[in-house]
């Protein structure tokens, strides 16, 4: 296997953890509110509370992967994301699990950024498509799973249980990190000349990378950033609802029976695998025939439009096993999303991808929470359907905004003058 595919697969593994730890809480949902005493608009703020937090640390976290270097920083990220998937067990009230989820967010924030400065380093640009494919595919199949590790975890011993293990898997993760992997290939000493020339000559980026102070606020000058911006608070809302409120809605809006959980929380999540694996496939070809700028609109613009509609009815309709299959189809499309819009961020990020992937990552993760919150709050007093609905209509707007997006036209930050 070539050395940058061992990068992705490493990465990839990160990946599934990363959802594993983050989908563990809805899926334990009940037993937590239970045994807590915590109401659904309690549930809400505490869902809410990661995504805020998240949201805004994805920026900072970012840039100091451009200027740090992305490696550096995922081992603090991980090692701090695992200490409080740990602490998530002990929690023992609702204010404990409200600062410890807040701080997991702060922990957590940055690692697909990060990831997407190793991969920007590390492949060439027809391929980044692929490789964000895998990264967002693993993601998925992590979620897939995780009612299959935390629910009989939690049937055999208790939901904190399911937390203590899932943060010493992260922990394991890091140990092997630090040893194994370089931050650029040519600090690699098992790598291929053949394959690191191939890498050098088509990653688009300076060969030798300096650290300049710039402004970030400079950068949103560019409306592709803005635009890029509200492409992705239009995604995440549909995909936090999944992240987030999914379980809750199957086990206390569809009323679905405990035995039959497993598999209807799980089966969204491995369509939307095949969606982010598709996605960055069809989006890399679709550049080689198209070019950049259309090949890398198109695909997300199917996906976010036919994952809207497909929402919209599953809030409508009655029947539990319909609902189910639309909405895993709408996942399945509304991820082919997911790994486009990131290799958009580092085609216009460049040198910055760090930085560009973040401030997008925060732009979503701020609508995401305030969904997240308001959800709670809906769902309390008109029913689960509403909230629902308006999730797809949201998505479905997302269609419209990747038609102002140009994967071309790089971001461009003003450098900071120094005496």
């Amino acid at each position: 296997m070539k050395k940058r595919y061992q990068v992705l697969l490493v990465l990839s593994l990160l990946s599934m953890i990363t959802f594993l730890d983050r989908v563990a809480l809805s899926s334990a949902s009940s037993d937590i509110m239970k045994n807590l005493n915590i109401s659904t608009v309690q549930w809400g703020w505490i869902l809410g509370m990661f995504t805020l937090a998240y949201g805004s640390f994805e920026i900072p976290t970012g840039w100091l992967g451009d200027k740090f270097g992305g490696k550096r920083m995922l081992i603090r990220v991980v090692l701090w994301w695992s200490l409080f998937t740990i602490l998530t067990g002990l929690a023992s009230g609702f204010i404990m699990l409200l600062i410890v989820r807040f701080l997991f967010g702060v922990g957590e924030a940055g690692a697909y950024p990060n990831t997407s400065i190793i991969l920007s380093k590390w492949f060439p640009v027809l391929e980044r498509g692929r490789a964000q494919a895998t990264i967002w595919g693993a993601s998925r199949i992590g979620a897939a799973l995780t009612p299959f590790i935390v629910l009989p975890i939690q049937q055999k011993y208790s939901w904190h249980v399911s937390f203590y293990t899932l943060g010493f898997v992260g922990i394991i993760w890091v140990i092997f990190f630090i040893f194994w992997q370089k931050e650029d290939p040519t600090k690699s000493k098992d790598i291929a000349q053949e394959e690191l020339k191939y890498i050098l000559d088509n990653r688009d980026l300076p060969t030798h990378i300096k650290n300049e102070n710039t402004s970030f606020w400079s950068g949103f000058k560019n409306k592709n950033l803005v635009f890029l911006l509200v492409m992705y608070i239009c995604y995440a809302v549909g995909a936090y609802f999944f992240q987030s409120w999914f379980h809750t809605y199957l086990q206390k809006g569809r009323q679905i029976p405990a035995q039959q959980l497993i598999w209807a929380s799980s089966i969204p999540y491995l369509l939307a695998a095949l969606g982010c694996f598709t996605g960055g496939w069809l989006s890399d070809m679709a550049c080689l025939r198209w070019g950049k700028k259309w090949g890398r609109r198109i695909v997300p613009m199917v996906g976010l439009f036919v994952s809207g509609i497909c929402i919209m009815s599953a809030a409508l309709v009655n029947d539990n096993l319909t609902c189910i299959i639309l909405l895993g189809i709408g996942m399945a499309f509304m991820d082919v999303t997911a790994p486009v819009a990131w290799a958009v961020a580092m085609d216009m990020g460049g040198t910055k991808s760090g930085t560009v992937s973040g401030a997008m990552n925060s732009a979503g993760l701020l609508g995401a929470y305030l969904s997240t919150v308001v959800f709670g709050y809906l769902a309390s007093t008109y029913g689960y359907y509403l909230p629902v609905l308006l999730i797809g209509v949201l998505v479905f707007c997302g269609t419209f905004v990747w038609l102002k997006i140009d994967a071309t036209q790089k971001i461009q930050f003003r450098k900071i003058s120094t005496l």
